[in-house]
């Protein structure tokens, strides 16, 4: 199963002297609610691209969310709350999860849960390259999909690129455009239905 990856995108009004872990945190602090676009992508060992998908991502803090995968393949991920609803739409296949545990040490638990970061993840910087600047944050949960997580941050504390690696050696690198920051969102976005006649996986 292919995996998934909640996070969000937010302009903050910071000093550009800040390091990376500084803006992070004042990201998480400022964050409300928003909506962007997003590009994933999946590189092997070698660096080679595996997989690709792009969309739209709304978040609603605390812990409701609403990916929409639009290409190659049409998916819907939705957070409730209490839910991980995941909806594959050529297969007419729905997976549910408790969204504690389909989140668990995740750019999810990082990005869109409270404000103590540091419960879940241990915070490294990482210097600046290219006029950004890096974080590393390792989880400290031992069944983590991730051995390590990599954020990086523009001079106006824009989350630009997220890259996490797992065990496996593979890399997903995650970048986002066309931020709306705290914008009024339905709720209905963040409530599912599984549709009529789909298979239900609990």
């Amino acid at each position: 199963m292919q995996k998934f990856f909640i996070l969000l995108f937010l302009t903050l009004p910071l000093s550009a002297h800040a390091g990376g872990i500084d803006k992070l945190k004042e990201f998480i602090a400022a964050t409300h609610s928003a909506q962007a676009n997003f590009t994933q992508v999946v590189l092997d060992q070698n660096g080679k691209r595996i997989q690709s998908a792009s969309g739209v991502m709304q978040f609603q803090r605390p812990g409701k969310f609403r990916w929409t995968y639009e290409k190659p393949y049409e998916q819907l991920i939705v957070g409730d709350g209490v839910k991980f609803w995941l909806h594959d739409v050529e297969l007419n296949q729905v997976t549910v999860k408790r969204l504690d545990a389909a989140l668990g040490s995740s750019p999810a638990a990082l990005l869109s849960g409270s404000n103590e970061i540091e419960r879940g993840f241990t915070l490294k910087e990482s210097g600046s390259q290219d006029g950004l600047d890096w974080l590393q944050a390792f989880p400290k949960a031992q069944d983590s999909s991730f051995e390590k997580i990599l954020m990086a941050f523009n001079a106006q504390a824009e989350l630009v690129i997220m890259e996490m690696n797992d065990s496996f050696g593979h890399k997903t690198v995650l970048r986002f455009s066309g931020l709306q920051r705290n914008p009024q969102l339905s709720p209905q976005l963040f409530k599912f239905v599984p549709p009529k006649g789909a298979d239900v996986l609990e």
